[in-house]
């Protein structure tokens, strides 16, 4: 079945049509019969309806002419969907229901008066352009509405090839918003998609005998047959394939639709879009993160992360030609990835709800195949149980956005992230997937660099992902046994607290009932259990730092400042005469010069403050460093009011005060989301509260950062339970006083 078959179909019906209208004696003028629909766009699949309508002048009464050509067709057998109206009637008719409005669109001429036709055709599409900006917003519910009531073709166990997202309905919708002229699509990809998708329809009918879009389990074979490929599993990816692409199109152009709407009217389009700048190659335009024409992406091989994460944190669309370039002209990632890379991937991956446009984009433009080539694994595997709602790729990728909003419970949200990702990376193979994922997982998380005890956590969480929702609903958690044998698999307390966020994920991202609140409390009490065996999950004290020679560094300046290249970025130590508050004006510089920090320690050494600072893909001078060091200290510059927070970014930030961690300083262990400021508005807070920093642990994974101090009463020693709240409450306020704070206090 192909095209040349549905023009064949078409050619045929034409002359069917016009027999009837030529037997039926209708007059040469003010009468015409037309074809819209399916049919008007000439893709007849076997057992469609013929879609017809008689259209007449206002004054032309069409009589007996009607019931003339009707009753032929009806005797050839033909099914016939037809109807009479005016000219008049017809605009008004598509003026009145956007789904007439679509299928007039397609109207095409088949006998009778062809002027009367064209003047139907440039009737409909000058009120479909003139009414677009206000029809649109209303289209626009029909089709999400449609898409929530039937699913994703790419998706569902029975298929529906025309209503189904990314099916022929949209291939429709997406024509009739070019016919606008308000965006266009990528009109190639789009029509060979439709093509093929129609292919299949047409292989559907004449395998089943009847006018249905629904492809049932048991018709695969069949259908795989037809279509001349190897078995069932190819006939399914082949069809999922064209759904994911076509509804990738139509979710693009919507967002396209919604910038071109959010645009004033001003009677004329912008000859060229506004840009913002996001860093020296990269800006966002309508929406879309785009590419500079003077990027050199040959020289940059962390661009295409780069790209993707800034597009999914603005929850903004990558443009298919930005990651296309990327992909054609992009130097590959060195193996294994420096540190900034992984960052910027787990960054990607913890981007919430914006990770799946742009994961569609990565996947369509061939830019996936570059960062992770395993995904061609899992890439649209179906799900050998029903209860899932997704294809293997797709459910992993939920699992990560619904992981995203979990990081705040673990102490290494960069290796939740990446074992959500890589959990089901084992599917479609013998092997029990988890046993087959195990090396897979340890051989992906070796090439992005994690350090030996990330890629054994990875791994172990791969290879246990299904440990504690298993164990729980089959086991006693009371009996000792089980719990021996949850942590003789997990060994220590972080594996058991990373599993436990990966098992919610994965059972969030399965079906809406997948974590019922039975099965949340079973799985969570027996992590409870295992935790308590394994000695719970405290923190350690603080580690011996490093000795400086802060002395020779300093000198007789008031403040010494040394910048060594690290071959990702630089690190930069600081000396100067302890102080509190100092930590905070160094902290404010670094975020003024608005350079990435990775990571710091700071700590006292003598009567010296010393800081090393890990920032990542910056040009930092030490000159510069400097005078914003002294205009900081001089007040010149008020670093505080330019760095507070406007406006709640990512999740809630948390605050836990530990002062068991350690004998003569309060722990004060602070999570949030990692932007400008958050360090120095922290520092600055227990400044105002004259508590000294002893010394400070700065770590930034992914989209989160997580710093801890020791914090002491000045001259003094650790907090007194009221002043540790003060001080929790204090970071709260800078943070942004309008978000929920968790204050934990614990005691031995």
């Amino acid at each position: 079945m192909t095209a040349g078959d549905r023009k064949r179909r078409t050619t045929e019906a034409d002359a069917l049509c016009t027999a009837a209208y030529e037997k039926a004696d209708a007059p040469t003028t003010g009468l015409a019969l037309v074809a819209v629909g399916g049919y008007g766009r000439g893709e007849l699949a076997p057992c469609s309806d013929l879609d017809v309508v008689l259209v007449h002048e206002e004054g032309v009464d069409p009589g007996a002419v009607a019931a003339d050509v009707w009753y032929p067709l009806w005797d050839s057998g033909t099914r016939l969907d037809h109807s009479v109206r005016s000219l008049p009637e017809m605009v008004a008719a598509g003026a009145g229901d956007l789904k007439v409005a679509l299928g007039l669109l397609d109207v095409r001429h088949v006998a009778g008066d062809p002027n009367l036709t064209l003047r139907l055709r440039g009737a409909v599409l000058t009120a479909w352009r003139r009414d677009a900006r206000d029809r649109l917003p209303d289209l626009q519910r029909l089709v999400t509405s449609r898409h929530e009531l039937l699913g994703e073709l790419a998706h569902l166990s029975v298929p529906d090839l025309k209503e189904a997202e990314g099916g022929l309905r949209d291939a429709t919708v997406l024509n009739a918003l070019v016919a606008s002229w308000l965006v266009d699509v990528p009109h190639t990809d789009l029509e060979r998609s439709r093509q093929a998708l129609l292919d299949v329809r047409d292989v559907l009918h004449a395998t089943t005998g009847r006018a249905t879009d629904r492809i049932a389990p048991e018709t695969w074979p069949d259908l795989a047959t037809g279509l001349g490929l190897e078995d069932e599993r190819s006939a399914q990816v082949h069809v999922r394939e064209l759904g994911r692409r076509i509804g990738h199109i139509s979710r693009l152009t919507w967002r396209r639709v919604d910038a071109v709407l959010a645009r004033p009217r001003t009677g004329r389009r912008a000859r060229t879009p506004d840009l913002a700048p996001i860093g020296p190659v990269l800006a966002l335009s309508g929406g879309e993160v785009v590419l500079a024409s003077w990027a050199r992406p040959a020289e940059d091989p962390l661009l295409l992360l780069r790209a993707a994460a800034e597009a999914a944190e603005r929850d903004a669309v990558l443009a298919p030609a930005t990651a296309a370039r990327l992909v054609r002209e992009g130097a590959a990632l060195p193996e294994p990835w420096p540190d900034a890379a992984r960052q910027l991937l787990v960054r990607l991956l913890a981007s919430g709800r914006g990770l799946l446009p742009v994961w569609e984009t990565l996947e369509e433009t061939g830019a996936l195949t570059a960062v992770l080539p395993e995904w061609e694994r899992v890439r649209l595997l179906p799900h050998a149980s029903a209860v899932h709602r997704y294809t293997v790729d797709r459910h992993v990728v939920e699992t990560c956005i619904e992981a995203s909003t979990l990081i705040r419970d673990v102490a290494r949200p960069d290796v939740l992230l990446v074992a959500a990702l890589l959990h089901d990376i084992g599917k479609g193979g013998l092997v029990e997937h988890s046993v087959a994922g195990e090396p897979v997982a340890r051989t992906v998380a070796t090439r992005m660099g994690f350090d030996a005890d990330g890629v054994e956590l990875v791994a172990r969480l791969v290879r246990w992902h299904l440990l504690l929702s298993t164990t729980a609903t089959t086991r006693d958690p009371e009996d000792p046994a089980t719990v021996d044998l949850v942590a003789g698999h997990l060994r220590d307390a972080e594996s058991v607290t990373l599993l436990l966020a990966l098992t919610e994920a994965d059972a969030r991202a399965t079906a809406p009932k997948a974590w019922s609140t039975w099965r949340a409390s079973l799985v969570r009490d027996l992590a409870a259990r295992v935790l308590a065996s394994l000695g719970g999950d405290g923190p350690a004290a603080a580690p011996d730092e490093p000795e400086v020679d802060a002395s020779a560094l300093l000198g007789d300046a008031p403040v010494g400042l040394a910048v060594e290249e690290t071959g990702d970025g630089v690190r930069v130590t600081v000396v100067a005469p302890d102080r509190i508050g100092l930590l905070a004006d160094v902290a404010a510089v670094f975020a003024l010069q608005r350079a990435p920090v990775r990571a710091a320690r700071a700590w006292a050494q003598d009567d010296l403050g010393v800081s090393v600072w890990e920032v990542a893909d910056a040009v930092v001078d030490a000159a510069v460093l400097r005078q914003r060091f002294d205009a900081v200290v001089e007040r010149r510059v008020d670093p505080t009011a330019r760095l507070r927070p406007a406006d709640r970014l990512g999740l809630d930030p948390t605050v836990v005060v530990r002062p068991e961690a350690s004998r003569g300083a309060t722990v004060l262990e602070v999570r949030a989301a990692d932007r400008p400021g958050v360090l120095h508005l922290t520092l600055a807070a227990l400044a105002t509260l004259d508590l000294s920093v002893r010394s400070a642990h700065v770590d930034t994974l992914g989209p989160q950062a997580v710093d801890v101090f020791y914090v002491q009463e000045s001259g003094a020693g650790s907090l007194s339970e009221p002043r540790a709240a003060e001080a929790a409450h204090a970071v709260r306020d800078v943070l942004g006083g309008d978000l929920r704070l968790l204050v934990t206090i614990g005691h031995e």
